[in-house]
């Protein structure tokens, strides 16, 4: 035998029963929607108001709505429960008649649209007798009198039954009419508790949906979608950390220059020596348009004359077609003989005397196998003297000067006259304009037939 028992605030006997040896759904169904609000309920929504107060336009089979107006209060208690044992005991039929309470700071706007204009009435523990005539126009009448539980209850029950029984006269109509909002859903949830309740929903479908051999295929695809991302992510985070390492790095290789940079530390200028296992790579194997630069110097002069010819070539230096070099005459001079007899047009024994030749410049094309030539006292570089025929005089009135070229010290054996005589330092003097003269190509070129062989000392 099943029974089922439906209670409300009263605890001491049920509001329904139903006992059969096997309960039908829809008689289940029936019960309890017959009964499913308390003897008193709460207007919190506007659906309640609509299952408790339907609209009825009809004035014969009008509705009333008595809604007593309380706060959310304790000290509201004892009103309510005096209302709700008045309401369990009423004597009217409840298709007819409910009995409801409200909360004034909760549904305000629902309440406050309900006292009258030009009316001084004070809603909290007074009684709304409501008509609905359809969902936003009402007709209503409030009692005169609080519901005081204190003092004449009794009388403040009188006012409310006979009020009751008028107004359900079809003759009769109530005092006010006012057109209403909906009330405010106070059950309703924020968007992340409608969202977190529709995933608890979806959730619990999926958990009741899907069997175990279902369950299992599905977990092997998450778990193989949580591992890819997991070892992406892990990939990703060491090439960060890969990154931010490098970074560091090179910012304290940056600050460790900038401390140990010299603020006159210029790059470096490369002078080669001239010597017989280089000779190649500086004179005879240059490649097309490629020149060697050659200062000619001894042991005594080296340090004279090396940093004035540094920073005449230094402008230079970036120049992939030049490289910079030096020759001791002791090392090079059979190799300086032999390239200026082959310079001249008719065979000629010179005598040479070294010291003479320290100070000279040649710049060498290996490739076309010429060379032009630098000296402090050779004829071309005696730019002031412009008239074109004393300078021919000069070089063809010179015993002691080629036909070519008018070199200096081939056949003296002095080191200088004292009239003519040039110091260490000044042997350069005017070497950077002959370099700017020697890459607008007006000096003057000497071509041979072949590079001599250079010495192997």
């Amino acid at each position: 035998m099943d029974t089922v028992l439906l209670f409300n605030e009263n605890t001491s006997r049920p509001v329904a029963t139903i006992s059969m040896k096997e309960i039908p759904t829809q008689s289940l169904h029936h019960i309890i929607s017959s009964n499913q609000y308390l003897a008193l309920p709460r207007l919190s929504s506007q659906s309640i108001l609509d299952s408790l107060c339907p609209c009825e336009w009809n004035k014969p089979r009008k509705r009333l709505c008595v809604v007593l107006v309380t706060e959310d209060s304790q000290c509201h208690d004892p009103h309510r429960q005096s209302f709700r044992l008045y309401a369990q005991s009423a004597p009217y039929n409840p298709e007819r008649v409910r009995f409801a309470y409200i909360y004034h700071s909760k549904q305000s706007d629902f309440v406050n649209s309900l006292i009258p204009s030009g009316k001084e009435i004070e809603p909290l523990l007074r009684i709304v007798i409501i008509w609905r005539r359809d969902t936003s126009q009402v007709k209503y009448e409030w009692l005169p009198d609080k519901w005081e539980i204190e003092n004449d209850l009794n009388e403040t029950v009188n006012k409310l039954e006979t009020t009751i029984s008028k107004l359900l006269k079809s003759s009769e109509a109530l005092t006010y009419e006012a057109f209403v909002k909906d009330l405010f859903d106070e059950h309703a949830k924020g968007i992340f508790g409608r969202i977190f309740a529709k995933l608890m929903m979806f959730s619990e479908s999926v958990y009741e949906g899907l069997s175990k051999d279902q369950v299992l295929p599905a977990l092997s695809v998450v778990g193989t979608v949580v591992f890819i991302v997991a070892v992406g992510y892990f990939m990703a985070y060491l090439v960060r950390l890969e990154e931010e390492s490098i970074k560091k790095q090179r910012e304290k290789e940056g600050r460790d220059r900038t401390e140990n940079k010299n603020p006159t530390y210029q790059p470096e200028l490369k002078l080669h020596e001239l010597r017989a296992e280089k000779y190649n790579g500086l004179v005879r194997l240059l490649k097309p348009g490629c020149r060697t630069i050659i200062l000619v110097l001894d042991m005594q002069s080296r340090q004279h004359l090396i940093p004035p010819f540094h920073k005449a070539v230094w402008p230079y230096r970036k120049n992939k077609t030049l490289m910079f070099a030096y020759m001791y005459i002791e090392r090079g001079l059979s190799w300086y003989k032999e390239l200026l007899q082959l310079s001249l047009p008719e065979e000629r024994d010179l005598n040479i005397n070294p010291r003479n030749c320290v100070g000279t410049v040649l710049a060498l094309n290996g490739h076309r196998k010429y060379f032009c030539m630098f000296h402090a006292k050779h004829p071309e570089t005696k730019r002031k003297q412009n008239d074109k025929d004393k300078k021919s005089d000069r070089w063809k009135g010179s015993e002691k000067d080629c036909e070519a070229a008018a070199f200096i010290g081939f056949d003296t054996d002095s080191s200088e006259s004292d009239d003519d005589v040039l110091l260490e330092g000044n042997l350069l003097d005017g070497f950077s304009n002959w370099l700017d003269r020697l890459f607008e190509g007006t000096t003057q070129r000497f071509y041979i037939n072949y590079w001599p062989e250079f010495p192997n000392k």
